[in-house]
């Protein structure tokens, strides 16, 4: 039987930083062997976007990097903490607003900065929301998350079962 880690990537609407770093771990997954099944997703702390596809920023800088991006937004709720081992916030807010809603310390344990597997955060895990800026912050975010899930696959393929 195949061990399997189910991700959950969230931001504050679904449509820039968590889609891009489901895309980056989906595609990267495409190419590590980690023992394990990996299955993930993302979602939003809010309701703005959903059913709208990713910022056009995004895709665009996704596109660039050869990192195909799909999927449309949806809204994380109480019972994802059911769905997901790992929910991998993208900012602080994200992370509090997640613990709020967790039903339970197990499910607000899960609750994580995806910065945290950065190893250039050097003390700031925050992954700064692009959407009024220009199209430079999507370029940073996009290298952000990359690192980060560079750490994220390390850890997850030296994670012990059940971890």
């Amino acid at each position: 039987m195949t061990e399997t880690t189910r991700v959950c990537f969230v931001c504050l609407g679904n449509i820039c930083r968590s889609p891009t770093a489901e895309a980056i771990m989906a595609h990267r997954l495409g190419f590590e062997d980690l023992g394990v099944h990996v299955e993930v997703e993302s979602a939003g702390t809010g309701d703005w976007h959903v059913g709208h596809p990713p910022d056009e920023r995004a895709r665009d800088e996704a596109a660039r990097r050869g990192v195909p991006m799909a999927g449309t937004a949806r809204q994380f709720t109480a019972d994802d903490f059911g769905r997901f081992d790992l929910v991998l916030a993208m900012d602080t807010a994200n992370m509090e607003a997640l613990r709020a809603i967790a039903p339970n310390p197990a499910a607000a344990a899960k609750v994580h900065l995806l910065r945290e597997f950065d190893p250039a955060a050097d003390g700031d895990l925050d992954v700064p929301d692009p959407y009024f800026g220009g199209s430079r912050g999507f370029t940073d975010v996009f290298d952000m998350v990359d690192r980060s899930i560079t750490g994220l696959i390390a850890h997850i393929g030296s994670a012990p079962a059940g971890e």
